[in-house]
This record gives C-alpha cells, sequence and structure tokens, in this order.
C-alpha cells in the first residue's frame, strides 16, 4: 500500500542516531507519514555490525526505540517527547549492512502522560526481520536537558532523493 509523506523530522548534528555529523552514528531521517505512522530510513555500516555483515542487536533495538518515541511528535508539533520507560525487541531474520532499510513506528495507546507503541525494521524485500513494543512517558525537551536548538542544529534538512511517498 503507498502512502504519502505528510512531512520530514528535524535530524540533529550529533545525536547516535539522527545526527547528521556523527560519523559513527547511524544518520537516520524520519517521515510523517499521512495515515499517522512514522518511517525512519538508515542504511546500517560496517562500524554498527556484530557478526560479519550483519547489525548489531543493540543496534536494531536502538533505532526502533527512536522511531516509535518519536512518533509521537506527529501530533504534538515536536512539543512532547517520549523518554523510554519500557521496550520488548523481538528478533526474527537478520538484518544486513549496507543496504538502507525502513524502519516503521506507530503510536498503539495514548493517555496525558503516557503512550505506548509498536514498530518493525523492514528489509529491502519488506520481511520483517525486527518487531518492537514501548511504552514511553511524555516529556517537554526542557525538562529533559539542555536543549540548545541551534548548538544541537537541530532542524529539518530537506534532501535531495527525499521520498514523497512509501509502499510497505
Amino acid at each position: 500500500m503507498e502512502r504519502k509523506v505528510i512531512r520530514k523530522q528535524h535530524n540533529s548534528r550529533m545525536c547516535f542516531v539522527c545526527g547528521l555529523k556523527n560519523a559513527a552514528g547511524l544518520q537516520a531521517s524520519f517521515f510523517e507519514m499521512e495515515d499517522g505512522c512514522l518511517v525512519c530510513l538508515f542504511t546500517p555500516q560496517a562500524e554498527h555490525q556484530s557478526y560479519p555483515g550483519r547489525l548489531h542487536g543493540g543496534i536494531a533495538s536502538t533505532i526502533l526505540d527512536e522511531t516509535i518515541g518519536r512518533a509521537i511528535m506527529i501530533n504534538s508539533g515536536g512539543d512532547v517527547w517520549g523518554v523510554t520507560l519500557e521496550l520488548t525487541v523481538e528478533y526474527k531474520k537478520p538484518v544486513p549492512l549496507g543496504v538502507e532499510l525502513k524502519v516503521i513506528g506507530r503510536i498503539t495507546g495514548e493517555s496525558s502522560r503516557m503512550f505506548s507503541g509498536s514498530g518493525e525494521i523492514l528489509l529491502p524485500d519488506g520481511e520483517i526481520a525486527v518487531l518492537a513494543r514501548g511504552r514511553y512517558m511524555k516529556v517537554p525537551i526542557e525538562k529533559i536537558g539542555d536543549f540548545d536548538e541551534a548548538g544541537f542544529e537541530w532542524a529539518v534538512l530537506p534532501a535531495e532523493g527525499d521520498p514523497e511517498s512509501f509502499t510497505f
């Protein structure tokens, strides 16, 4: 099913997941979809491996945690951030390095203070490699840490080749 991208989310300078200037990071991009889910694109590299040619399970968990946690920003305009309380991960297939992968995240429940979500890493052929479910606390960024938007280079940076839609 083809789904339209509504907008791209912010990246930062040094975040391990979305930091565009973090040479060891994932340099992931996040796209809000018309159906309310979030799609992340990233290409794992050799420095992210465990067994040769395979993404480390902890990194798979990290990208799922970030994608599910960021999904809350779709309806909050970025004013609400998710702090992880619990994350359960199920590994189904090895995740290869050097190919662009999709990670899908969605909110499955929400209250005034918390939310829950689920997500999966999709292989290039659309098969599910890793599943996750999590619970998060809603917290404004100023209560999480000293966040300097300009200093962290927190911005939406359109890139050539950003997708207008996804099929999954």
